[in-house]
């Protein structure tokens, strides 16, 4: 007998679950049943689930008969004229949503002309085993799976423009490309979200070529000439904000022009672009540290017992200013009101991002590179007939990674640029390359997308035939100038010593104990030296014990805490990390010796 469980819950038993199955399908479709069951029958285990229960993931397929689809051309017909909808169709038992677990219990075609009497669903469109930003990619199922997931990762990463109102908006650190396109190759999915209106990339010509070790390693060359027209052009908006909080004692915040009496005042050139409101003016070209918004806090915390004898009243500058590393633009200031009703004042900073070296760009197929040479348009390669590619690819990036849609997708933008169409490239159903061919070789070239190229330096002609043609490329929010990082002397850690973590801290970059290795493999002692020496102190040890001693203010002098005032104490350079570990030990009561001998 098989088990029958209705959402998770024994119920009963069974003696025919093939027959159950025929019976809930054919009860369910003239709708005695709700539409939200769904059965799955593990034959291993013996056990039949039924669930209603909400939360589950379901899909529709159209439901096969005897081997033929329920959906009819005349169907089909109705539905097209408006005469019936999708939920009369659902009504009818012809479409079925299935969950997972159902899944398991069918068998489903890809094509109609795949149909079989066991078959019991059809595919409404082969497309729908994607998902929807799976589906955005032209010729998807002309390339490894790996490749198309981290095609997907890349749109959502894309600059374009998001909103149409973006002027009006105050979003957190958004990027805005200034031209972009609606892609030549397109798939239906873009027509069925209207993802025109929101286009992420730009049409470019793409030339698949060594350029002088310049791209190798997914590198690309770019050309300059392409940049100052305008190629991926982006804004950069971060937004800063300020409110006039208000106190216990009836004291408050004051957004003010802040007096050089104010503790924290800084230089009188931070504040040169504040109105007499105190906030920043409009279209102001700002650098790091500049102040955006003047504040002024009163003293909420007494910093000493001086300050509480003397009666001290002193405010405190707590200035909203550009962050460390950026620069930019006020693009807009907004006075408003938060939640407390406190007034609350927003700056959005716009700053131009032009592609330099470093950016990161992707096309739709996962094939990621950031620009490694920025080329004058005299110095770039070109084509027979003048034309001169905006991006120059490695041709090694295309075997090892078989993205065939890659090469599709130059193949069908070269015969959409020439012939002013747009071409489907949508997965399993897109137009056939042999037909992209045909009518490149119409249009008066190669069919097979090769053109010959001629060197830009040198003007000779290249031995072999180049690959070219159009392709929607994004640029991605990975830039160089939001990422780079550097410093000398800077903050550091109160616990350590250490230099302070991360580029808003104005910190350093950590070196692991990987990194040292390859200081050692290079023979690079001393750089090695100096990048340990961040923490470095110089600490009195006793010969005798091995303990960290103290100085005595008193008597002017170092004194052993175990050996006394007459103990040999000497100084010894150390890590103040180490220092910090063997308090830690002490702590522990662990007695961290240090043995101390001459230095040879």
């Amino acid at each position: 007998m098989t088990d029958i469980f209705y959402n998770n819950k024994f119920i009963g038993t069974f003696d025919n679950p093939k027959d159950l199955i025929k019976k809930i399908r054919e009860l369910r479709r003239k709708k005695v049943l709700p539409n939200v069951l769904n059965f799955e029958y593990v034959e291993e285990q013996d056990n039949f689930y039924i669930y209603t229960e909400s939360g589950r993931v379901r899909r529709p397929l159209i439901v096969v008969e005897n081997g033929k689809s329920k959906l009819t051309p005349d169907l089909i017909k109705k539905l097209r004229e408006g005469e019936i909808s999708w939920w009369d169709l659902v009504d009818m038992g012809i479409i079925e949503y299935l969950d997972a677990g159902e899944e398991e219990n069918c068998l489903i075609a890809l094509y109609e002309e795949d149909l079989t009497k066991e078959h019991t669903h059809l595919e409404i469109s082969p497309l729908v085993i994607f998902g929807v930003q799976a589906s955005l990619v032209p010729y998807g199922n002309h390339g490894p799976s790996s490749r198309l997931l981290r095609g997907v990762k890349m749109v959502s990463q894309s600059m374009g423009l998001y909103s149409t109102n973006f002027h009006l908006r105050m979003n957190t650190d958004t990027f805005l490309l200034h031209y972009p396109q609606k892609p030549i190759v397109k798939t239906i999915t873009y027509d069925a979200l209207h993802f025109e209106e929101h286009p992420d990339g730009q049409n470019i010509i793409l030339a698949i070529l060594s350029g002088e070790g310049y791209n190798m390693e997914d590198a690309i060359v770019m050309n300059k000439s392409s940049i100052d027209r305008g190629l991926f052009r982006a804004t950069f908006f971060r937004p800063y904000e300020a409110a006039q909080l208000r106190y216990p004692g009836g004291q408050s915040d004051s957004i003010e022009i802040p007096d050089k009496d104010v503790s924290g005042y800084r230089t009188e050139e931070k504040y040169k672009f504040l109105e007499e409101d105190g906030i920043i003016a409009v279209e102001s070209h700002v650098e790091s540290g500049d102040v955006l918004i003047g504040k002024v806090s009163p003293p909420r915390f007494l910093s000493s017992l001086e300050e509480l004898r003397l009666g001290i009243n002193e405010k405190k500058d707590t200035s909203i200013v550009v962050r460390h590393g950026e620069s930019g633009i006020v693009d807009m200031v907004i006075l408003s009101e938060n939640e407390e009703g406190d007034p609350l004042v927003r700056v959005n900073l716009r700053t131009p991002k032009i592609p330099e070296i470093g950016d990161k760009f992707t096309s739709r197929h996962g094939q990621k590179g950031v620009i490694g040479m920025v080329l004058s348009q005299e110095d770039m390669p070109f084509s027979s007939s003048g034309i001169v590619p905006d991006i120059v690819f490695n041709p090694h990036g295309i075997p090892s990674r078989m993205t065939v849609g890659h090469l599709l997708e130059l193949l069908a933008g070269k015969v959409g640029a020439l012939s002013g169409k747009y071409i489907d490239g949508t997965s399993f159903t897109a137009e056939d390359e042999k037909l992209l061919r045909k009518e490149l070789f119409k249009l008066g070239f190669r069919e097979d997308g090769m053109e010959t190229f001629y060197n830009g330096k040198t003007g000779e002609i290249f031995k072999a035939r180049v690959f070219v043609g159009n392709m929607f490329y994004m640029r991605l929010r990975h830039i160089v100038s939001n990422k780079i990082q550097a410093r000398s002397t800077g903050p550091v850690q109160l616990l350590t010593r250490q230099p302070t973590e991360g580029k808003a801290k104005q910190g350093g970059l950590r070196l692991g104990e990987m990194e040292k290795d390859c200081f050692v493999a290079h023979g690079a002692a001393l750089a090695l030296k100096e990048r340990f020496d961040s923490d470095k102190t110089i600490i009195p040890v006793c010969k005798n014990c091995g303990m960290v001693c103290y100085y005595n203010y008193m008597r002017g002098k170092y004194v052993c805490p175990v050996c006394g005032e007459n103990a040999p104490i000497v100084p010894v350079e150390m890590s103040y990390a180490f220092k910090l570990l063997t308090d830690e030990l002490k702590s522990l009561c662990i007695f961290p010796k240090i043995v101390v001998e001459e230095k040879m």
